[in-house]
Order: structure tokens, then sequence, then C-alpha cells
């Protein structure tokens, strides 16, 4: 198992779906985790679970639209934990499919704001709590950024491809102080309140049959190669996107 104990973890949008298990993947490894939410504020018996072991695991609400919100929730979680050595970005979401031509310039700010700004401003003020000489971010970003999504989905696909260009700038800035940025774009990853919204039943069987693997994913399908770049196993990697999709982007 990765070893991640002493590490101090900060997972924004982790109370449900992909972020919920990348928290149970970090602390099972050993980690101290701080997770963000907004609607959906994890349970007790979660967080229990989480801290056993004697692991930290605190829970803290966040406004991901509001810059001081982000910046006191990153200031009370390295309170909280000492410090941080490990950021996901996990924050984001297609808000809601609207057509390019019926789209207006404040949604298409809403989302933008809500996946991409979010991943700037969480990792602008991590990054100045970080340690020099180790440190990882990790952005959940989505297959989106690489085939446009689907209907209705322009704004969303264009705020993922932009986390893609955010993580490769930001790799080049942050490696001198022994820092590594990655993504990971996951494609389709039921158990998640993102297609449970937005995807029908019957997408959902259309989107499985264009997958190699021939299955959807699950949140711990993600969570696994996060928590690799979130360890010392992962210390040569840096700006690369890691695709979690079954093969669905080549089949």
């Amino acid at each position: 198992m990765t070893d991640l104990n002493g590490r101090r973890a900060l997972v924004t949008g982790g109370g449900v779906g992909i972020g919920r298990s990348i928290v149970q993947r970090l602390c099972a490894a050993g980690a101290d985790v701080v997770l963000t939410y907004r609607t959906h504020e994890p349970d007790q018996d979660f967080m229990r679970s989480c801290r056993e072991g004697g692991r930290t695991c605190e829970a803290i609400p966040v406004d991901a639209h509001n810059e001081s919100s982000i910046k006191d929730a990153v200031a009370k979680a390295a309170q909280t934990l000492g410090g941080i050595d490990i950021l996901v970005n996990n924050i984001g979401g297609l808000v809601a499919r609207v057509d390019v031509r019926a789209m207006e310039l404040e949604f298409w700010r809403e989302v933008l704001s809500v996946n991409l700004d979010s991943t700037f401003l969480f990792s602008r003020e991590a990054l100045r709590h970080m340690d020099q000489g180790w440190g990882r971010v990790v952005n959940i970003a989505s297959l989106a950024g690489r085939n446009g999504g689907s209907n209705g989905s322009t704004a969303y696909a264009t705020a993922k491809s932009g986390m893609f260009g955010f993580t490769r700038g930001l790799a080049k800035e942050v490696a001198p102080a022994g820092i590594t940025v990655n993504a990971v774009a996951p494609g389709l990853i039921l158990e998640t309140p993102f297609h449970e919204t937005f995807t029908t039943p019957a997408n959902q069987v259309l989107a499985v049959e264009a997958i190699a693997l021939k299955r959807p994913g699950v949140p711990g399908d993600v969570a696994g190669p996060v928590v690799w770049l979130c360890s010392e196993d992962s210390d040569f990697v840096t700006g690369a996107i890691i695709d979690v999709n079954g093969g669905q982007y080549f089949a």
C-alpha cells in the first residue's frame, strides 16, 4: 500500500463521489486530511472511519465562487494540519446543460468560476503553505476537456481543458521547489452526483458501449491514480494528464 504517513492533504469537494473516495484512500494510506464541501457534507460515520488509526480528518464548508471563502478555508486547513503537503482540486460541476446559442455570459462565467477559478485560487493559497522541497497538486479534470463533452457542456469542457494548461504551466513554475502538479481526467464515473443529475440511464448505456473495457468507472477507479500521484512513487511525474476512462477516449 502507498505510504503517506506524515503527509497533510487538502481535498476540495471531498464530501461525495470521487472526492469522498480520494479522502478515504488518502486516510487509508496514512495521510491527515481536511476536506471541503458545499452541499454534500460528509456523514459522521464516514468521518469516523477516516480517523481510524489516529488520523486527522476534518470537514470545512466553502463557497467555491468566493475568493475570501477559499482563502479562509485553506488557512483553516493549514492550521488544522500544521501545513499542507498535498492539494487535490476536485471541486467542479456542469451546473446545467446549456446550448451556446442560448447561453448567457453570466452562466458561462459561473461554470468557469466553479471549475477553473476555484482550481487557481485553491492552488495559489495552498502553495503558500507548502514547505519547500516536496509537495503535490493534483487537479481533477475531465475527458470533456479532451473531446469537448456531450451536448450542452461546452462551457464545462472549456473549463476542464483550461485545467490542462493550468496544470502544465504551474508544474513548470513550482518544479524548482520540489512540487509536482498533475491532472487526472476521468471519463464516465458512475455513483457520482454528476451523472445522477446530468446523464440519463439510456445515455449511460450508450456511453458504456463506447468504452473499450465495456463498463463504467466508479470513484475508486479515480482515487487509485490520484493517491499514486500524491506519493513519492510519482516523484518524476509532473505536468502529466492521466486519462481514467476505460479506453473511452480512443475506443
